[in-house]
């Protein structure tokens, strides 16, 4: 099988195409921002037309935490309105190229019944701090759906929840909470600081997925015949942002005081995914959050420390 991977560089699609190219009958294409400028319609077009793939992953995203979703609204909307826009339209007229697009928990509203189901979306209003984002997610749900019933194609939206793992984006202030934490409390562990501010109240609970399994449930869905549009997918753990602060301090064996800054937002409350669809496919989680929050540390002291 001839796949497309978008985003090939990015935590996403350096594990896709790592998964995958572990089987030798794929054919794997990899397309990342230096290779092709998936905000130039034609350029997207003259791409998938010469590969003529079997499959497309869309991997491809401006993504980042709560501080810099909230910052760069429009950049967040616009940026991944044009990526989404681009590629489903390059495709629009083959309907044999089985698409797999990457969406976000946060499409889900703010006030929804946990844990959420792929039913709950569009039933109410998103979270503020990162709904532009959530809404160039959704728009992408519904081109897509638009397609599926005008032209028959074949095309499943996958929302995973909060990812982390290697080639992620580790910074001060622009990247997802694990990363965050991993970034700044290793800098305040080698300064000798004897505490540690953390934003909002930590009482927020959030469900985590190590960036590998979530590629070995794209692996599983290329390679069997799945019925359903959306699929959420998710370890059904969830963990309180103050238990996730312990447990990165455990693993970076860092000594200093956790301080809670409440003036800062928390986001949504709770937010865990019901990924009993994906589950009933046979795929499960096999990285706990400890492993894998010590696999990412790993990574981190050998290519970003």
């Amino acid at each position: 099988m001839k796949i497309l991977i978008f985003g090939s560089e990015g935590m996403v699609g350096s594990s896709i195409s790592n998964i995958l190219s572990q089987n030798s009958n794929n054919d794997l294409v990899l397309s990342n921002r230096n290779t092709n400028d998936l905000f130039n319609l034609n350029s997207t077009k003259k791409l998938i037309k010469s590969v003529n793939p079997d499959c497309i992953v869309n991997a491809a995203a401006k993504v980042g935490g709560i501080s810099i979703n909230n910052e760069k609204r429009f950049e967040f909307i616009t940026e991944n309105l044009k990526i989404n826009m681009n590629i489903l339209e390059s495709c629009s007229e083959n309907k044999n190229i089985k698409i797999i697009n990457l969406g976000s928990s946060c499409i889900y509203p703010l006030n929804a019944e946990n844990p959420l189901k792929e039913e709950y979306i569009m039933t109410g209003k998103l979270e503020p701090t990162n709904s532009p984002y959530a809404m160039a997610k959704l728009s992408a749900i519904e081109i897509g759906d638009a397609m599926t019933k005008q032209f028959g194609h074949k095309i499943i939206n996958l929302m995973p929840t909060n990812l982390y793992g290697p080639n992620d984006n580790f910074s001060e202030n622009d990247s997802h909470v694990i990363p965050g934490l991993i970034f700044r409390m290793h800098n305040a562990k080698i300064n000798n600081e004897n505490k540690f501010s953390i934003w909002g109240s930590g009482k927020p609970l959030r469900e985590f997925l190590y960036v590998d399994d979530l590629s070995e449930a794209i692996k599983l869905i290329i390679d069997k015949d799945v019925d359903h549009q959306i699929l959420n997918v998710g370890s059904s753990e969830e963990i309180s942002i103050i238990d996730l602060a312990k447990l990165i301090k455990k693993v970076l064996q860092y000594d200093g005081e956790l301080i809670f800054d409440s003036t800062k937002p928390d986001g949504n409350p709770r937010k865990l995914l019901d990924s009993t669809k994906m589950f009933s496919y046979g795929w499960k989680p096999n990285i706990r959050l400890e492993e894998g929050i010590k696999l990412s540390y790993d990574w981190f002291l050998k290519n970003s420390a």
